[in-house]
Formats: structure tokens, sequence, C-alpha cells
């Protein structure tokens, strides 16, 4: 076992070394704590698997530790600075805002595909805070920012990393220090890519063209990414270059909620089976709750989980009912989720600007009222790291048995929004909350319809899939009930100290 890896299993230590040796190869020596540059040393790839415990996180955060204590420049999806001569580079990525942000709260520096494929272009004179910041500058004299507010970036630096919060913080918007956003010309060097099972062919390849040595982390137990056939990127790789972590760790194996995940791999239990090992398990500990009825106080930040796009639908609507909204408008604290841009190509740099800051498809957000302007709104991106921003919105409201949904309002374009008091599993991958609501009744239908995927029961896989959400505590809710709330929607938990960014989108 290697001495850099103490923490490590011996799966975990084996993986670790060959990883080793992969990046030796390409000239980045972990143990002798060395890099030399890249040079035209072929590509590599390699993926390391593994189901839910079996430590995945744990070594990807050795990995980057010690390649940092190598001298490995750490990229991010904020700022770029002045490349050094020779050096090499690591970039920590993610599908999704909330998935980069389950790392980052571990530790590790991520950042979403989006943000590496895409950079933003800095004003020269507001580079210079950047510059300062990250260590490869002089303290700058700009015109209009005081010591104070200088002072202010400083410390929300120090303790976030985060450029774009520490302008913010000196009382700059975005639009005031970012132009714009360029598709990445030149590639990097190693990336280590979190959540590769939700990878489809066209990220992965855009992946493959920036790096040449990347590193996948993924569960074959979750669901494959639509219109993929079942089929995970790193399944495709040859036999050799994919590391299976097969040990599930002492301190998660004594987790209900994994047991529960794990006992879904025996070919023998059927769903009844399952469900009473539910019951069993919410008997003798409080992390497993059988659920009579969905929690509604729960729904505002952590959404159920369904199968049936029909039960979203009525879920989300029952959710609006007993909260009192009104149909033509949003409560401030209403969950959404982005359901993509309505942009027409024109406006490229707008959308590049909007995606830029984490509203791509399928992500989290958190209504906090209207914005300046009609059809504006603003939001809180869920996992961002400055989450509150201000953008032109188109906000859908699906009703049960009507093929149009209704829109409270909507600017001409922008980011559109489906509520997300209810998800489908499917679109739950990568993401991870505190509490989660499992819809059993769907995972029932899913059963009793006896679909395959992958050489698995459907519904064994969607339950999997939505089990390992949960952080803390998993409700297994099995009645189509809905409680009521103990108080208003708010939005107080999600108050940041920095000021909302305006996103160059309230310009169209």
């Amino acid at each position: 076992m290697n001495a850099l890896t103490p923490q490590l299993s011996e799966d975990q230590a084996e993986a670790f070394d060959t990883v080793t040796e992969m990046l030796r190869s390409s000239g980045i020596d972990l143990e002798d704590g060395t890099t030399l540059p890249l040079g035209d040393k072929p590509a590599r790839v390699l993926a390391i698997t593994g189901k839910a415990g079996s430590g995945k996180t744990l070594l990807l955060a050795q990995l980057y530790e010690a390649m940092e204590e190598a001298g490995v420049d750490i990229v991010s999806g904020d700022y770029e600075g002045k490349k050094r001569k020779d050096g090499r580079t690591l970039a920590i990525l993610a599908p999704t805002n909330k998935a980069a942000s389950v790392l980052r709260m571990r530790g590790v520096p991520a950042t979403t595909i989006h943000r590496i494929l895409y950079t933003p272009v800095y004003d020269p004179e507001y580079e210079r805070i950047a510059e300062w910041l990250t260590g490869q500058g002089e303290r700058p004299e700009i015109e209009g920012i005081t010591d104070i507010a200088l002072d202010r970036a400083h410390a929300f630096y120090q303790g976030n990393k985060s450029i774009p919060g520490a302008m913010a913080a000196a009382g700059l918007r975005g639009s005031d220090f970012i132009t714009g956003w360029k598709r990445r010309e030149d590639p990097l060097d190693v990336g280590m890519i979190d959540e590769a099972s939700m990878l489809d062919d066209k990220q992965y390849e855009d992946l493959r063209e920036i790096f040449p040595n990347l590193i996948l982390f993924g569960d074959p137990a979750q669901l494959a990414p639509v219109k993929q056939s079942g089929a995970m990127v790193f399944e495709k790789l040859p036999e050799k270059a994919v590391l299976s972590l097969e040990r599930i760790h002492r301190q998660e194996a004594t987790n209900p909620i994994l047991d529960l995940a794990h006992a879904l791999a025996d070919p023998q239990l059927g769903f009844g089976d399952f469900e009473r090992m539910v019951e069993e398990a919410a008997a003798r500990d409080d992390r497993v709750v059988l659920g009579q009825r969905v929690e509604v106080d729960l729904m505002a930040r952590s959404p159920v989980l369904v199968w049936r796009n029909a039960t979203r639908i009525r879920l989300i609507n029952a959710f609006r009912r007993v909260y009192g909204a009104p149909e033509d408008m949003l409560l401030e604290g209403e969950p959404l989720i982005c359901d993509g841009l309505e942009l027409p190509l024109k406006h490229r740099k707008k959308r590049l600007d909007l995606e830029a800051r984490g509203l791509i498809k399928g992500a989290q957000v958190i209504y906090l009222g209207p914005g300046r302007k009609p059809g504006f709104s603003r939001l809180h991106v869920v996992g961002a790291q400055d989450p509150q921003v201000s953008a032109a919105s188109i906000v859908k409201i699906e009703m049960p048995d009507e093929e149009e949904p209704f829109i409270p309002f909507a600017a001409r374009m922008g980011a559109a929004f489906l509520h997300g008091a209810a998800v489908t599993i499917h679109k739950a991958q990568g993401s991870q909350w505190e509490n989660v609501q499992v819809f059993a009744p769907d995972l029932f239908a899913a059963s009793r319809m006896g679909r395959m995927e992958a050489g698995q029961p459907l519904w064994k896989r969607l339950a999997y899939v939505a089990i390992t959400r949960a952080e803390e505590r998993l409700f297994w809710v099995v009645r189509n009930r809905l409680s009521k709330p103990s108080a208003p929607l708010t939005t107080a938990d999600l108050i940041v100290p920095t000021p909302t960014l305006e996103l160059q989108s309230e310009e169209i």
C-alpha cells in the first residue's frame, strides 16, 4: 500500500496505485512529488467503478490531495490565470452543480463539465483583482474599488475560493467583470469526472478532446443516461481500463439505507420482500421511515422521487394547493427545475452566460421573487458556488390531464423552468439530499410491468438510485396522501452574504 494512502482499503489502494502508475507514465510522480512537461505522451482513460459506500469519493479526494502536493495546478471553472511554463493541471468535474457541490462540501474543488468546456472572458481591469486573489499578481489599485471592498473580496476568497463570489463581495455585478464566454480551445491535462454514469456519448467525446488523461468515477448500478440504450460510457472501455471497488467500508456497512440499496442486488428478491425489509429497517433504525403520507414540509428543498410523470404532476399540484399558491404567480420559496434555455441561436452569448451561472437543464432552483423587469426572476441555484442570480424566466406549471402547461408568467425568451417539488428518479441522479422521500407506489407499478434494464428489473435500478440519494434519512412512502405544512414557505435558509449576481440575460 502506498505511503500516501493510509486511509484506503486494499481495493482502494490498488486502484490508487494503478492511477499513480498511469500518472507517472504521463510525467506526474505522486511518490516523489515531481512533475514533467506533458509532451506527446499517449492519451489514457481509466474508470473506477463501485456501488454506493465503496469509497469512490474518498479515493478521488486522496488522489486530488496527492496531485496538489506534487505541484499540479488545479483548474477552476471561475477563472484561469497565467499558465506556468511546463506546468501540469488537474480539473475535477461533475455533470451537475449539485453533484459538484457534494464534492466541494468534502473539500474537493469540483466544478461542472460545462464550466470547463466554456471559460469566462474577464474585463482586463477587473482581471487584475482575480490575478491578485489567486497569487499571480500584486494588490491592484482600481478606480471605483475601495481598499475596504478589496479586503472584503480577499476575505471571501480565503474561505470560498470563488472569484465571482469575491467580486460580488466587493460590490461588482457579474456583467461588470465577465464580458462573455468562449468555448475552450486549448486542451488541459488530467480530468477526474465524478458521477460518470450520467455522462452521455457527446459529453464523453467533448472530454476526450480536452483531457489526454481522463479518470472516470461511476456507479454501474445506477440508471444509464436517456437515449444511451442502457449503456454507460465506462462500460464501453477495455476490461483492463476499468477498476472495480468491491468492498463496502465498515462505517458504511452499518448504514441501513445502504444496506437496503445493496440488498437489491439479490436476483431472488421481489418487491414485496423488499418492502418487508424496509419495514424491518424502519422498526430498528430511525434513519429509515415507512411513511404513510408524503411530508410536504420536505418537498420545498428535497423533491419527492417518482417514476411516472403523471405522479410527478399530481404531487406538484397538490404541493401548490396545500400552500395556497395562486395560479397566476409563484410563492417565494417554491422549488423549480431548469428545463433548458429557450433562446435563438443569435443569442449564443447570453445562452453561455446563463449556462455558466448554473442554469443548465436539470439544475435545481429556488424562486426568490420577481426581478426588476417583467418576466424576470430572482433565483437561488442549488449547489452553485455563486447561487443567487437574476434571469429572464419562462415558468411552466404542468396540470393533470392537460397536454399544455399553464404559464403564470414569462419573459420573451430565457431559462425555462418546471416545478421542482417532485422529480423523476432519472433526473435525481447526481444529486443528494439530507432527507429523501421515495414514492413507493410508482416502484410497485414498475415491478408489476416486469420491465428490464441492462439485465436487471427496472424497479430495482430505480429503487437503488432513489435510495442512494439520501444522505441521512430515507422516507419510503407507501400511500398516496399528503400532509399539511407546518409553516409557510420561506427563503430565509437561502440567504447568502453576497449580492445577487445579475446575468447579462437581463439585457434581453
